[in-house]
């Protein structure tokens, strides 16, 4: 009777995370009662609990799935019927797997899911053409050039989180719709950072913890547009491109050093979806700082990126992306463009109110 009981949890876990994976669940419903109800209290909880800590809670779980292993090859070995030992372990470790995307999904991952901006803002993809990017890029390349000065002058904020990034986050989210107060993550370098250097990663969201985990070589022009971006992740705006948006709105509101932060990551994506004939004029307007700023980041990526460690991260994180039901997988980063363009929230300065459908 034991072990049919147990065989029927057994079951009824990996029937579970394989239902969760593969069957459909409405956007709306996600939006409703997990983005909408269950996820933001769970979020405070977490994201308040981690940052108590200094230190990345997720680098502890990194040495479960090597002690996991080492005490499979032990058993295995040490015991007679070998094969019975490891027919037993491969099913307790699909059970675990099984367990450990279902706390996934609970804790973060169900925002994969969620209703994309695109539907939620007065978006017009008529708008988006090239000559609206243009528009925009020389809008970014004045802005850049404006802030300069200002952004190398202030002062690097000494607390754990920046409270006037904070405050425009708590802004920027509440007008995108997220549901309650979002609290920001305290950034924390992580043993990650070991391939987010050689991968060119940025930063991250830890998704059990909810932690915001950002590379130790970031520059200083880099680091309040990559937080706040990983902080729209713990708003529930999974989707990479609605997390750059949010991100680079939130920069716009706060102080000087941030909207040039936002200002420098959406030039580079405006210049990547304009004809290459037009990215020399618009380096040509940008003044002598931003181009150096430029040529900071590009030598940063030229030492730490390792091409083939880069290329690999990236398709897997594409499977995972599309596994997780976000169709344009790893090109979903570069989709913050058609927001920017579709809505042109955010353009002029001062500009806070977001229209909605």
């Amino acid at each position: 009777m034991k072990w049919r009981a147990r065989r029927v949890w057994i079951l009824g876990v990996l029937a579970l995370a394989c239902a969760a994976a593969v069957l459909p669940v409405p956007a709306e419903a996600v939006e409703r009662w997990y983005s909408g109800e269950l996820y933001p209290p769970l979020q405070r909880l977490l994201t308040s609990g981690s940052n108590l800590v200094p230190f990345a809670l997720l680098d502890l779980l990194l040495f479960l799935p090597v002690a996991w292993m080492a005490a499979a090859v032990r058993d295995v070995y040490r015991s007679a019927g070998r094969l019975h030992r490891l027919a037993q372990w491969t099913l307790r470790t699909a059970v675990a797997v099984a367990l450990v995307y279902l706390v996934f999904l609970l804790t973060w991952g169900f925002n994969y899911r969620r209703v994309p901006l695109e539907r939620k803002l007065a978006y017009d993809a008529r708008v988006v053409t090239v000559d609206a990017a243009r528009e925009i890029a020389r809008r970014a390349t004045s802005r850049l050039n404006e802030l300069f000065a200002g952004a190398h002058a202030e002062p690097v904020a000494t607390t754990p989180v920046d409270p006037m990034l904070a405050a425009a986050f708590a802004q920027t989210t509440r007008e995108l719709g997220a549901t309650g107060t979002t609290v920001p993550g305290r950034p924390k370098r992580s043993l990650l950072d070991l391939y987010f250097r050689p991968a060119g990663v940025a930063g991250m969201t830890d998704p059990f913890f909810l932690e915001t985990l950002v590379e130790g070589d970031l520059l200083a022009i880099e680091r309040p547009f990559v937080v706040a971006h990983e902080w729209s992740h713990l708003a529930g705006f999974a989707d990479e491109g609605d997390a750059n948006f949010a991100g680079w709105l939130t920069c716009l509101r706060a102080d000087n050093a941030a909207q040039y932060s936002g200002w420098l990551f959406l030039f580079g994506e405006l210049a990547n979806s304009v004809p290459r004939g037009d990215r020399t004029s618009l380096m040509s307007l940008l003044g002598a700082g931003p181009r150096s700023d430029l040529r900071a980041i590009a030598a940063r990526l030229s030492r730490d990126v390792k091409p083939q460690v880069s290329e690999a991260g990236w398709r897997v994180y594409d499977k995972f992306l599309k596994a997780n039901h976000v169709e344009a997988g790893a090109a979903s980063y570069a989709q913050v463009v058609r927001l920017v363009l579709g809505t042109r929230i955010g353009i002029n300065a001062g500009e806070s109110a977001l229209p909605v459908r």
